[in-house]
């Protein structure tokens, strides 16, 4: 897939809201990307789309959050697995249980998280660092690259 470019926060939050679109009960998203390129704004736009209650902010220090929908659709759980040390950890937070009925949103997932489900969305931020790099306004643009993996996706 073709990445999509996004020139703000701003952007951002309407990729996560365009993304919730498409989210239903036991979806899993990975979330990718270096500090500060845009996962919890992702994020953010993911709760605002699917109706659940913030605020959506970094879940950094206490793992895991759960947002319940304030619109009778699925409940959010945000994760971060910035601090695990691994799947044992990971798993430790017992998300098997929520997964059947909630988005689980996983951020720095990837290598960790995988194996909560072979049907998953992996969201890639990449921004521009060093020589890329060429005046402020250029600091904020992310490339955004959105791979389905799994039969859930191959529907979609």
């Amino acid at each position: 897939m073709n990445p999509r470019v996004i020139v703000d926060a701003e952007a951002m939050h309407t990729l996560g809201r365009e993304v919730a679109a498409m989210l239903r009960a036991g979806d899993l998203v990975l979330l990718s990307g270096a500090l500060g390129a845009g996962k919890t704004t992702f994020a953010q736009g993911v709760g605002d789309g699917l109706g659940v209650r913030g605020p959506v902010t970094s879940p950094t220090f206490v793992i895991a959050r759960v947002h319940p929908s304030l619109v009778d659709g699925p409940p959010m759980v945000h994760v971060d697995a910035y601090r695990l040390g691994g799947w044992d950890e990971l798993e430790d937070l017992d998300l098997e249980e929520t997964l059947e009925d909630a988005v689980t949103l996983v951020e720095w997932g990837t290598g960790v998280a995988e194996g909560l489900s072979g049907d998953r969305l992996e969201v890639r931020i990449e921004r521009a660092v060093g020589d890329d790099v060429d005046d402020g306004a250029a600091n904020d643009v992310r490339h955004v690259v959105i791979i389905g993996i799994g039969t859930r996706w191959e529907e979609a």
